[in-house]
């Protein structure tokens, strides 16, 4: 009989958004998953970094470092003021834990060679989105200093944009999870799923798909007005709407 396929859940961006975290969780858990890998950003933007980060650390084999967990920590007395706030929303040894993160991190999968990272395979603030060239496309397949040395990947998966895809050229194939906390292509929270025999170097079947999973919004959002947190009303924009708070909205 055919070996049981291994399922692992790639979450990323959640952005202390502890509502939307649990809910993936629980569909996660729900599903029989019990491999879970993040892909970075877990603090700020939202109200509850600290409770996301210690969340995470419980249920991750592998949570790697994004641009808000490499810039918080570094945070100087001359930051703004609503960065200060979720910089100090955050335990000291959660901020030393979220600057030392690993930048990628490698699995092999029914002989795909896996390589997930937060932004793009130059840094964690390099930003590759959705209508990308096709030198950003090759790009986030090499070897560079941030992926480290290694055979090339075949399949490529990141976050950061909060945009969820999958776009496969030539036998590789490159996506994005989307956001857990912060989703900006559909206000439901996503994440992917990643399906096929771990550990074996031989080709066998793999799947890749994204999941959407529906919370309580409105619970999320009294959670940040019973905080005072800073940027509310940005925040309250994004979770309704999925509109970036950097895009002008305007009516017909």
């Amino acid at each position: 009989m055919p070996r049981d396929l291994d399922r692992i859940a790639v979450l990323s961006d959640v952005h202390g958004n502890l509502g939307a975290l649990e809910a993936v969780l629980a569909d996660v858990a729900a599903r029989g998953i019990t491999r879970v890998i993040n892909l970075g950003d877990d603090a700020g933007k939202g109200p509850r970094g600290s409770a996301v980060v210690d969340r995470l650390r419980e249920v991750c084999e592998a949570d790697v470092r994004g641009n808000w967990d490499d810039f918080l920590p570094r945070l100087d007395g001359a930051a703004p003021p609503e960065m200060v706030w979720w910089r100090d929303e955050l335990r000291p040894d959660q901020l030393a834990w979220l600057g030392a993160k690993p930048l990628s991190h490698d699995l092999l999968l029914s002989g795909r060679r896996v390589r997930l990272f937060h932004a793009s395979a130059t840094s964690v603030h390099t930003r590759v989105h959705f209508h990308h060239t096709p030198e950003e496309f090759t790009g986030m397949f090499a070897a560079t200093d941030l992926t480290g040395p290694g055979p090339e990947p075949t399949v490529v998966g990141y976050g950061d944009v909060h945009d969820a895809y999958l776009e496969t050229y030539r036998g590789r194939a490159l996506f994005n999870t989307g956001s857990v906390g912060n989703p900006l292509d559909d206000p439901t929270p996503v994440y992917a799923i990643l399906e096929g025999v771990a550990g074996s170097p031989e080709p066998g079947p793999f799947g890749l798909q994204h999941v959407r999973v529906p919370y309580d919004v409105e619970a999320e959002l009294a959670v940040a007005r019973e905080l005072g947190m800073p940027r509310y009303a940005e925040w309250e924009q994004e979770l309704r709407t999925a509109v970036y708070r950097g895009r002008a909205v305007t009516s017909s």
